[in-house]
């Protein structure tokens, strides 16, 4: 296999990935620690996700989903983080696929700078494999079906208490947007890349006045362990449209519910990616009341939620975006990818949300009833 593969970008276009591709020899030295799955037969697809390097692969005795990190992105105590979450969704009845011991029992396995974690293959098909985020449903029943299965998951994580995750990069939380005093909190946990910018006077005109009317009712919200990453593309589906599984728990950590719904919006229905091409990244209404209608069949959604998630929705993606803006500087060392992290993700949907599409949004869910 030829190591160079291309993934996901932050736009339109597939780039080079920041990771080489998973290869032959590297299975094989890690099916070393797996012996009851038998020797490789083949790695037959590579997956196009950004952050790290994943693929199918069928060895004597099963087809299994393998993912390889680098030590910066996750050791092996973080990616265990994930695993701990699975096993307790799994044994809730989620559709969850399993995550698979090694033969000392661990289920992140660390090879010279690498941490690998082998997964049984999920139960599905796999319509959105190909799709990029922030790309829509292919219809309004997926949409509902994502809304209940995400209300379905929240019931199955209810009871689990671990800790706020210790990763360092690459995780979806509210523990910025969360503080009384976030642009203080921001500055103490910074990328370097942002000493060039002029962030906190952009940050005070475009974050401040959401974060002043969300404050007071974060307070109001039970935490729970969250997906954190609810896009189409996470789901696989049976043929009637359901959700038949759940993948991908990379950005997973104990947040609060309706962080997770707001998240499953911002991934679903706004079409980012038009802005990147002039366009106005209209919201889709009707799924945004299947997914919210789906959600509230199973989790009953009152007035003060739908308030509270109109205010949430327009910095559900802040801490995220900084994330993001320390991997690609700090870890990949790309300050291009950096750039278009803060200025079109962090401001760039700031901005739209004060703007006519985003109002338009945020007022629908203000006078819905579900």
């Amino acid at each position: 296999m030829n190591a160079q593969r291309t993934a996901h970008g932050l736009g339109l276009e597939p780039v080079a990935a920041d990771w080489p591709a998973l290869h032959e020899t590297d299975i094989e030295h890690l099916l070393r620690d797996y012996p009851q799955l038998g020797p490789l037969h083949s790695l037959h697809w590579h997956s196009p996700r950004p952050f790290s390097a994943a693929g199918l692969i069928t060895t004597r005795n099963a087809t299994l989903f393998v993912k390889r990190h680098h030590r910066q992105v996750r050791q092996a105590a973080w990616l265990e983080e994930e695993h701990n979450l699975i096993a307790h969704l799994h044994r809730q009845g989620a559709p969850v696929a399993a995550v698979i011991p090694n033969r000392h029992g661990a289920t992140a396995t660390v090879q010279a700078e690498w941490t690998y974690e082998v997964h049984h293959v999920a139960e599905g098909l796999d319509l959105y494999r190909d799709a990029l985020s922030w790309s829509p449903f292919q219809n309004h029943q997926h949409a509902l079906a994502a809304g209940q299965a995400l209300a379905h998951l929240h019931q199955a994580a209810e009871h689990y208490a671990a800790p706020q995750r210790q990763t360092a990069v690459l995780v979806a939380n509210a523990r910025l947007i969360e503080r009384s005093a976030p642009l203080e909190a921001i500055a103490s946990s910074a990328s370097p890349y942002l000493a060039g910018k002029d962030w906190h006077a952009r940050l005070s005109e475009l974050l401040l006045p959401w974060h002043n009317a969300l404050y007071p009712l974060l307070r109001q919200q039970p935490p729970l362990w969250t997906h954190n990453d609810w896009h189409a593309s996470n789901l696989l589906w049976n043929a009637d449209g359901s959700v038949s599984s759940v993948l991908d728990f990379g950005l997973a950590d104990r947040t609060f519910a309706l962080f997770d719904l707001a998240t499953a919006l911002e991934r679903n229905v706004v079409p980012w990616l038009e802005l990147d091409t002039g366009g106005a990244a209209r919201a889709d209404l009707d799924s945004t009341d299947a997914l919210l209608a789906g959600y509230h069949q199973i989790r009953p959604l009152s007035a003060g939620d739908l308030q509270t998630l109109s205010a949430l929705l327009p910095l559900v993606h802040v801490d995220f975006a900084l994330s993001e803006i320390a991997y690609f500087h700090d870890v990949v060392g790309s300050t291009a990818s950096a750039d278009v992290a803060y200025y079109a993700y962090l401001l760039g949907h700031l901005r739209w949300f004060s703007g006519a599409q985003g109002q338009r949004l945020l007022d629908h869910i203000r006078r819905k009833t579900v």
